[in-house]
């Protein structure tokens, strides 16, 4: 079974003026990464509440962040071939990542779709259940990009595992 390519974003906040500050993908071979986006001098939204969820200072995505147009870069080579990625917060991280590539001045050469069109009706029943149980036993760190796009994936993969028909 080919798993779907998972994308997370984590964000300075989540209202008007929030933006990305870190993306993660989880492939279909089930490899996954992430990277710090750096700022940029107007994006200046930043809500504590979400530093306390993620854990990722300002001052931490000035150090160690790419650059936007880098970052875009490396998602246009990452999801060219297979076209498509998929989020389970789909309205937050389609906003988030066309300011990305507004700011580095490209087009996504990928679609992001929602994740709930991926799945069933049996596994949309035991999801956040087979979600807490996957976090618990592999002791996932969650509100980061790369382990959450992974915790995503892992749970489709047993959801689906458990809705098929004698399991």
């Amino acid at each position: 079974m080919t798993l779907p390519t998972l994308l997370d974003i984590e964000a300075s906040g989540f209202g008007r003026g929030s933006y990305p500050i870190e993306i993660g993908l989880a492939r279909a071979d089930g490899s996954c990464c992430a990277f710090l986006i750096q700022p940029l001098e107007e994006w200046t939204h930043w809500d504590p509440k979400a530093e306390l969820l993620h854990g990722i200072s300002r001052a931490r995505l000035q150090r160690e962040g790419l650059p936007v147009a880098q970052v875009a870069r490396w998602l246009n080579d990452e999801l060219n071939e297979i076209g498509i990625a998929y989020s389970d917060s789909w309205g937050y991280d389609n906003t988030w990542l066309s300011l990305l590539f507004h700011h580095a001045g490209m087009l996504p050469a990928f679609r992001l779709e929602a994740l709930r069109i991926l799945l069933s009706e049996p596994q949309l029943v035991v999801w956040h259940r087979t979600r807490e149980l996957l976090v618990k036993e592999l002791g996932i760190h969650r509100h980061r990009a790369g382990e959450d796009a992974r915790l995503l994936q892992l749970t489709y993969q047993r959801t689906l595992d458990q809705a098929a028909p004698g399991s």
